[in-house]
């Protein structure tokens, strides 16, 4: 099966599950732990949230987490600094990457936006591979994340 096939697969799926509750903590935290435990490449999958001008973890699933991240350094705050999707093959390369987990090798932060387009967090799903993640991965997962406003 296809990336963007399971993808759709998992958006059905989580349709199903976010409806029974309008609450956007709950279908967040739904979203992580289905796409975590669905999507075998997933070793870390969470939330961070800005919080009085930083960013703190909200949930998650996988090892212990960050609490906060330094304030515009690393990958989450690069998406949330520039508002796009950042795709990183190997942390390591990344300039002022955080290291919450030495097992996490490749990266993919999505910027989380209200309904009015401000950007009040974002989705990190870190693996434990190298070059996890691409565009493919991106298209899947904003259309998943779609389902906060249904």
């Amino acid at each position: 099966m296809s990336k963007l096939a399971k993808y759709d697969r998992l958006y059905a799926q989580l349709e199903n599950y976010v409806r029974s509750t309008p609450d956007i903590w709950a279908r967040l935290a739904t979203i992580e732990a289905v796409l975590h435990h669905k999507m075998p490449a997933f070793f870390w999958t969470g939330v961070y949230v800005l919080v009085e001008g930083e960013l703190i973890v909200r949930s998650y699933q996988g090892p212990v987490a960050c609490q906060k991240l330094k304030s515009h350094t690393g990958v989450c705050w690069a998406a949330i600094d520039t508002g796009k999707t950042v795709i990183v093959g190997n942390v390591e390369e990344f300039p002022g990457h955080i290291a919450c987990n030495s097992a996490s090798k490749s990266e993919i932060v999505i910027p989380l936006r209200d309904r009015e387009g401000n950007i009040f967090g974002c989705l990190d799903i870190d693996s434990d591979s190298y070059n996890t993640f691409d565009e493919e991965d991106e298209k899947g997962l904003v259309k998943i994340l779609s389902l906060l406003y249904i």
